[in-house]
């Protein structure tokens, strides 16, 4: 009972030590959290994080995007948040370049990065729409 009881309280401490709440995505130099449309959708209503699209071409956006930087151009962008545990999600049309980019973000130091899990063809499919701008 005592052990199954110091295995509940380990457990229970590094699940409170854990910067992101559901999955994460353990890479060479860091780790990064994902978000499913749901969660992203309920953080826009307090948005307090920089949201980043890095799909290209452009094919449209999530509402409230910040900046659009290319996800091979990550490594290199001169707009992004010099506080290096700025919070910033990173999305794109499926997932496959927006996860370069939470990698490359990692490997560049910054500590509070997240990813819309499945991209906007998963938020298109949660029901929520894309937005536009005139380019």
């Amino acid at each position: 009972m005592l052990r199954l009881m110091l295995m509940a309280a380990l457990l229970l401490g590094f699940s409170l030590a854990h910067p992101f709440p559901g999955q994460t995505v353990q890479t060479q130099g860091g780790r990064w959290g994902l978000l499913t449309p749901q969660e992203l959708k309920a953080q826009l209503a307090d948005k307090d994080f920089v949201l980043v699209n890095t799909h290209v071409p452009y094919e449209g956006e999530l509402p409230q995007t910040d900046l659009f930087i290319a996800f091979d151009a990550i490594r290199s962008a001169a707009n992004l948040p010099k506080d290096k545990a700025a919070e910033i999600v990173v999305y794109c049309r499926s997932g496959r370049m927006s996860a370069l980019s939470a990698q490359a973000l990692v490997r560049l130091g910054y500590t509070n990065v997240r990813e819309l899990k499945g991209g906007f063809e998963a938020w298109k499919a949660a029901g929520f729409a894309l937005e536009r701008r005139p380019r």
